[in-house]
């Protein structure tokens, strides 16, 4: 007698449980955020998935998105960051797309990339928008895009909607030779749809997963990093952003697996001091 393959959802359900058990193992935690930190103060290593996490880097600067995402951000407001990201040595300066031309026109000659979202904040926009708006910011100038998956489809458990939403960017990013983020808006999630939504984006070739845009109620947390770094692997990028917003949350949140950090207090992280919270949308 053939034997039965099992369906997508049983094999969904295996992936997410196993996830979520090698998790508890290596962590040693009780599936809170709370009991997590706690776990990396006394011992980040028990968390770190990637590499070389558990040494947190002294040089902080190259993992921070400076980040200016608020509908009022002016042009002096951008020229600023530009100006602080390329003195700092940040990772990139991440904006709307109706700065990204002056961005990297700011950026020129630096070592910073141009960083823009799409789909953002909400991630609900047709995946043959997305895909357009990813082409025109790219030829703008910029060099990685953050992309908001479709919630309500993965929600709805529309699976392969949200990895083909994801993968058709992915495509007109690396057409560019750039990068793509994928924001997964953890806050709105379970985590049983926080892995399937980080392994749709492994599957659809992204760059990145990616924590939240700020704009839901909700950021990076140190117990979602780590998921999403465990179900991810060692070679995928993992962006913690949403208020981080002192050098304790940022060493927590690389310990915890992160590569990269979204945050519009850069300069008061590098400098060890807490921001403002006025994180614009991060």
């Amino acid at each position: 007698m053939a034997e039965t393959q099992p369906t997508r959802d049983e094999i969904v359900e295996l992936v997410t449980r196993e996830v979520l058990r090698a998790l508890a193992e290596r962590a040693d935690i009780c599936a809170t955020p709370e009991k997590l930190r706690s776990v990396v103060a006394n011992g980040a290593d028990r968390v770190s998935f990637h590499g070389d996490a558990e040494d947190v880097p002294l040089d902080l600067a190259k993992y921070i998105d400076h980040t200016l995402l608020k509908p009022d951000a002016t042009m002096a407001e951008i020229d600023t960051m530009c100006a602080e990201a390329v003195e700092y040595g940040f990772a990139s300066v991440c904006i709307n797309p109706t700065w990204v031309k002056r961005t990297a026109e700011n950026l020129r000659g630096s070592n910073v990339k141009t960083c823009t979202v799409i789909g953002f904040p909400l991630g609900a926009n047709t995946t043959e928008i997305k895909a357009m708006e990813a082409r025109k910011a790219l030829r703008d100038g910029a060099r990685e895009v953050d992309m908001v998956i479709n919630v309500g489809a993965l929600k709805s458990g529309e699976l392969e909607l949200v990895r083909k939403d994801i993968e058709k960017v992915v495509d007109a990013s690396h057409e560019s030779g750039a990068i793509t983020k994928v924001i997964l808006e953890t806050a709105l999630l379970t985590d049983e749809e926080k892995v399937i939504a980080s392994a749709l984006a492994k599957a659809a070739k992204a760059d990145f997963v990616k924590t939240s845009t700020g704009f839901s109620g909700g950021g990076a947390t140190v117990y979602d990093v780590a998921l999403m770094r465990e179900t991810v692997g060692p070679d995928m990028g993992v962006k913690a952003s949403g208020g981080v917003r002192t050098l304790e949350d940022a060493e927590d949140m690389i310990a915890a697996g992160a590569t990269r950090i979204g945050a519009s207090a850069g300069v008061e992280i590098v400098g060890g001091h807490e921001g403002d919270g006025n994180d614009g949308g991060y």
